[in-house]
């Protein structure tokens, strides 16, 4: 999985913290604003080239949907007529005359990156930072930088951590779960199954938390227990579990998992990419085993899921993971014994490797 793709993950999964109170501050100072062009009464609107800038660079990064919707001061034609002055000021290069030489592209860049990558950072501790790398610029010169690219001071800045950020430091305790629906035969014709799984987002090792035609409290409050089991549940040692808005997922079973320190992040409405992880593997399991058998009864599909968890962990190649075994186990690279083939589901699955001597 592509570093975009994480970062995708991570900031779809993250945005659904946003809860109802912080939209309806969102709607205020919306509403805030329109009112304000009113009180103007069609006066000019003094903003400074500063101003323009970051404005600019925000404008930018919405698009003009969105800006039609929230822009109030300035039309979204004026925010984004600035981004292209902004860009073209940027390739603008003055001619050669006396006075201080123009900063090198290099120490720009590293500037720009360091603010990027550290929101706390002011001027005099990203010169700090330069000169630790033997650049020596002014304060002065790090804040006349960030000003022309339109990006704010760091007490503003560090007001908010990035989705990237934040899914950095805690990407080795975050889970995944879903469900996934399965048709299996009974005596009363097909009857559908829900199989909920689990799925660690740093090592993509999955657990098949249970299989039933009829999802209730009951059956998530046992769920809960199990997964969160001091001993052998899988979420012992997490600290979060992202999840969609399924009503499945009721509030019993996230209060228990969070009675247990594992926090409930819910997915926003409408956001099928959110949970990438598990998709991704509800999609192999059925591409790779499920939808090429027909199950007949329970005991068929619990067979079937058994199977391909134990082939998924140790016999199965994760491009995710570099290409690499999740729990490789009896793989010998270098030998001349005679290859084997362990195939399970009749051959629907097979691992080829050299038995140890």
């Amino acid at each position: 999985m592509s570093n975009v793709n994480v970062i995708s993950l991570l900031a779809m999964a993250l945005a659904g913290w946003v809860n109802r109170h912080q939209q309806a501050v969102i709607d205020y100072l919306i509403a805030e604003n329109r009112i304000f062009k009113q009180q103007l009464n069609g006066r000019r609107l003094q903003l400074s080239d500063n101003d323009r800038r970051r404005l600019a660079a925000k404008a930018k990064a919405l698009g003009r949907e969105v800006l039609d919707e929230v822009a109030n001061l300035v039309t979204p034609d004026t925010l984004l007529a600035w981004y292209r002055n902004l860009i073209a000021r940027k390739w603008t290069y003055s001619r050669k005359g006396p006075g201080r030489p123009p900063v090198s592209e290099e120490i720009v860049a590293l500037v720009l990156r360091m603010a990027g990558e550290n929101a706390s950072w002011g001027y005099d501790k990203i010169q700090g930072a330069l000169d630790n790398l033997g650049y020596t610029v002014a304060p002065s010169t790090v804040a006349n930088i960030l000003k022309r690219h339109g990006i704010e001071p760091a007490p503003e800045r560090g007001k908010r951590t990035s989705w990237r950020t934040f899914l950095k430091a805690h990407w080795d305790v975050m889970a995944a779960a879903d469900f996934f629906t399965v048709e299996v035969w009974t005596p009363n014709g097909l009857v559908t199954y829900y199989v909920l799984f689990v799925i660690h987002l740093a090592t993509r090792k999955i657990s098949i938390a249970g299989a039933t035609p009829n999802p209730n409290g009951a059956f998530m409050m046992q769920i809960a227990r199990n997964l969160t089991d001091e001993f052998d549940g899988f979420l012992k040692d997490y600290a979060y579990l992202i999840m969609d808005r399924d009503s499945k997922f009721t509030k019993a079973f996230r209060d228990a998992l969070d009675r247990e320190g594992v926090e409930p992040v819910r997915c926003p409405p409408r956001a099928p990419t959110c949970n990438a992880y598990a998709e991704r593997f509800v999609r192999s399991i059925k591409e790779e085993c499920l939808e090429r058998m027909i199950l007949f009864g329970e005991r068929s599909l619990r067979r079937a899921l058994r199977e391909y968890s134990m082939h998924y962990l140790s016999e199965r190649n994760h491009q995710g993971v570099d290409n690499q075994l999740l729990e490789p186990s009896n793989v010998i690279t270098y030998s001349t014994d005679p290859i084997q083939r362990r195939e399970r589901l009749g051959g629907m699955l097979n691992f080829y490797h050299r038995e140890a001597a």
